[in-house]
């Protein structure tokens, strides 16, 4: 019998603090090459979205996401990720889990953008801002409390910012410039704008972005990317797919020029180099993140009353 986890009990299953443990743990293993991972396929069905296939393999399993991104659902009352994350056993091909792709996938991104800011951030770093309320700015914004910060929370809807600030113990943003104006800085948008223009971004802040994760997408000026350090989750996958494109398609970065968080975290790269460094990580979503919280998950499968389904 196959263990299926909801959204609920994957959140059951996994706490903000141990998903960040969990994506940390995957940064490590894959920038060692401990852990693989076949690039990220993207099925477009634009205008309205696209689908995506997420393969990785590691520490005995492989996993594969399938999952969408339809920015568009929302106003449909859908949500935006939906999908499945398939977990099997690397030594006989055997399927031992599915979860909850939109609940894996805000647990890690939420994961990742604190792991970030902690990694590349100022020491002495004390606010923090999240800016975009949706399901993965929630899920930011909730590590960023489990971690004992003080959080901002902005968002176009205000009542919604409100509303889920209240629910997870974060403060409203008076204003997009004060939520913009936080030591850490994560932004969490459809990356249809952009959020942070030329000069947007001040000495020793770091801001992690999250929503620009596929083609056509972007939260910051291409001018901006080349003043500042930047950092990404994956220099194949951000590249081609992250904000990064955009500046590498100008001309202005290289690889040379772009850090990859794993590194850092294993001393192999250069992460802040001093207290008025402006830091940022690109992020695109790797599998590696989903492997990481899906394993973590089943630590707790026998602890859950799980449904279960016979293939």
């Amino acid at each position: 019998m196959i263990p299926f986890f909801t959204p609920s009990q994957v959140r059951e299953a996994v706490s903000p603090e141990r998903a960040l443990d969990a994506v940390r743990d995957a940064f490590v293993a894959y920038a060692r090459g401990e852990w693989t991972m076949p690039p990220k396929v993207y099925v477009p069905a634009y205008p309205a979205g696209d689908f995506r296939a997420m393969p990785a393999l590691g520490a005995g399993h492989a996993l594969l996401k399938w999952v969408t991104s339809f920015p568009g659902n929302p106003a449909k009352g859908l949500p935006t990720v939906t999908g499945l994350v398939l977990l099997s056993d690397a030594s006989n091909g055997m399927l031992k889990a599915v979860l909850d792709a939109a609940a894996v996938t805000a647990l890690r991104t939420g994961a990742a953008a604190v792991l970030a800011a902690e990694t590349l951030g100022r020491a002495d770093a004390e606010t923090a801002a999240v800016i975009g309320a949706g399901v993965n700015g929630k899920a930011t914004a909730q590590t960023f409390v489990a971690r004992g910060r003080r959080t901002l929370l902005w968002d176009v809807d205000q009542a919604r910012a409100e509303e889920v600030a209240q629910r997870i113990g974060a403060e409203t943003a008076s204003s997009p410039e004060e939520a913009l104006a936080a030591d850490l800085l994560v932004t969490v948008t459809r990356g249809r704008e952009i959020v942070l223009g030329e000069g947007s971004l001040q000495p020793g802040q770091h801001a992690s972005l999250m929503g620009a994760d596929g083609p056509g997408k972007a939260e910051i000026a291409v001018a901006e990317l080349a003043r500042v350090r930047v950092f990404c989750d994956d220099w194949e996958q951000a590249s081609h797919n992250g904000d990064l494109v955009h500046a590498v398609e100008a001309g202005l970065l290289g690889r040379e020029d772009v850090g990859q968080l794993g590194d850092v975290l294993i001393g192999t790269a250069d992460g802040r180099q001093s207290d008025g460094d402006i830091t940022l990580f690109d992020s695109t979503g790797l599998a590696i993140q989903d492997l990481g919280i899906a394993l973590a998950a089943m630590e707790s499968a026998h602890d859950l009353d799980l449904p279960t389904f016979d293939l």
